[in-house]
């Protein structure tokens, strides 16, 4: 056998360089010619507490080099009680003077918002009630919302309710601080004009009654746009949460269909960020860390949070669903040894939906959402002049797609796509759900190219299972309506830019195509 000649020492000094060339381009990597200098700079600049000069060319410890792509991420979360809340000795202990109590009418009944208002009586603490929430909130309702806060000059916020609560609660907060600013100001771009928040806003607490949203750890709120029969919103940390009490307790008032939507919301947040670009794929990079976007790309810290959340949903989802006489058998399923049903029962499964809830919501809240979110909006704001579908359980006087069925409906076609992105993450996603309701498919044994329809079936069968219609068609879209659903899909880029799959373009074939198998599954 006749062997290669070796390389010349030249050759390979030549790779070694052009290889070096290929750095990240982040503020920790650097040339080989510069890499004992930038590390004197950094332990100069740490030394001096970042005041000393930096040696000639050489460029700032701190100062990201010039390269379109992200570097970093940051985690963020409202603080988090689990258990009964005191929000009176809350508020007493910061001080408040006024505390705006935001609710909805139904809500407004029920014990979690008795039980709030008796502790800050007990406590006295002044306080004045909101409760003309509208369930999914639009435009003119979060203005009258506004209004009111602006009329009262609140020096603390409380949010008693589910998602449509909490999130008029945190612009009502942020409008009091910015009194002069219009509505669109904060909202996304290109919807509105997406300006940053630069106050610190007023206190807020959020109380959630249902397990869905996690909106109690973000700074996301979310409303339907009815010039754009679409929903939009505003995101951003300022707006997040002072305290996020998580009671499951407070979820018992719930009907099973509210339990069902919250609990999908829950399962997409998860799936969606689980299946998010990575962090380091999100471009533009921020020229100023301020401008980083809540929504930044899944991460090795969403990741922990989304995978328990999506493994936790898939597991009790179906439980919480099921009626009164289910009771025996799933705290037999619970337990090694059959119990007897009791309230403590209950409550654990309550618990594991509601930290479900919580963990998804961290989860999102730093990696965010993609496809079913984006395409969920204009299926919730057309739903008012198309089908004008009324979901059962709502008690509301006008037509309602809830959030997470409108999520869920383009489940099983979304993650058909994003599948080829990233197989081995959709392969774990459907494991998950073989786990908990097993096809007698072999999971490991399915080819990469076959993981998204596999994926595809074992969402739809889950779906199935929880009386969730089934497709566009069955709320009343049709082929006809594609368009105009892809037309209010595309301006939802905060969350589309996330979206894997897309492959330098804006999209709108790709949307054509999943809507167009949304439809039915």
């Amino acid at each position: 056998m006749v062997r290669a000649p070796l390389a010349s020492r030249s050759t390979v000094q030549a790779i070694l360089k052009a290889s070096h060339r290929t750095h990240c381009g982040c503020p920790v990597c650097s040339t080989v010619a510069h890499a004992p200098a930038d590390i004197l700079a950094a332990g100069m600049a740490i030394r001096s507490g970042g005041r000393s000069r930096q040696p000639q060319g050489t460029r700032s410890y701190a100062t990201p080099v010039d390269q379109p792509k992200e570097y970093a991420f940051e985690v963020a979360a409202s603080n988090l009680r689990f258990g009964e809340g005191e929000v009176g000795m809350d508020f007493k202990n910061q001080g408040a003077t006024k505390v705006g109590v935001y609710t909805d009418s139904t809500v407004a009944k029920l014990l979690p918002m008795q039980m709030a208002i008796e502790s800050l009586e007990l406590a006295g603490v002044p306080y004045e009630i909101y409760d003309k929430t509208r369930v999914e909130p639009n435009q003119t309702s979060w203005t009258e919302a506004i209004n009111f806060a602006k009329q009262h000059d609140f020096s603390h916020f409380l949010a008693v309710g589910g998602g449509s609560v909490i999130d008029t609660c945190k612009v009502a907060n942020l409008f009091t601080c910015y009194p002069d600013a219009e509505l669109l100001d904060f909202v996304n771009a290109p919807i509105g004009k997406g300006l940053p928040i630069n106050k610190i806003l007023r206190p807020l607490i959020a109380v959630p009654t249902t397990a869905g949203t996690g909106s109690e750890t973000t700074g996301t709120a979310i409303f339907d746009y009815s010039p754009l029969s679409a929903k939009t919103g505003i995101a951003n940390r300022a707006m997040r949460p002072l305290l996020g009490i998580v009671d499951p307790l407070n979820t018992d008032s719930c009907p099973r269909e509210v339990h069902i939507s919250s609990g999908l919301d829950v399962l997409f947040h998860a799936l969606e960020s689980w299946t998010a670009i990575p962090y380091t794929e999100r471009t533009p990079r921020p020229s100023n860390p301020m401008y980083r976007p809540a929504y930044q790309g899944r991460n090795p810290v969403s990741d922990v949070f989304s995978e328990w959340a999506l493994r936790q949903t898939v597991k009790y989802l179906p439980r919480v669903a099921r009626d009164g006489s289910d009771y025996e058998a799933k705290s037999s399923m619970l337990y090694a040894t059959s119990h007897q049903y009791s309230s403590e029962t209950c409550a654990y499964y309550s618990l594991f939906i509601s930290l479900a809830s919580t963990f998804a919501g961290i989860g999102f809240g730093n990696a965010g959402v993609h496809l079913c979110h984006g395409i969920s909006y204009p299926i919730s704001g057309l739903n008012y002049s198309k089908g004008k579908y009324q979901h059962p359980g709502y008690v509301v006087d006008h037509p309602i797609v809830p959030h997470g069925i409108s999520v869920a409906l383009t489940g099983p076609a979304v993650f058909s796509f994003t599948a080829p992105s990233a197989p081995d993450r959709h392969r774990q996603a459907a494991e998950i759900f073989n786990e908990f309701q097993p096809d007698g498919i072999d999971t490991s044994r399915v080819a990469d190219v076959d993981i998204g329809p596999l994926l595809h079936d074992r969402i739809a069968r889950f779906l199935v299972g929880l009386d969730v219609p089934r497709g566009l068609n069955a709320i009343g879209y049709k082929d006809s309506d594609i368009t105009e659903l892809v037309t209010g899909t595309l301006p939802q880029r905060r969350v589309l830019d996330l979206a894997p799959g897309f492959s330098g373009n804006d999209g709108r074939e790709e949307l054509s195509r999943i809507i167009e198998q949304a439809m039915s599954f």
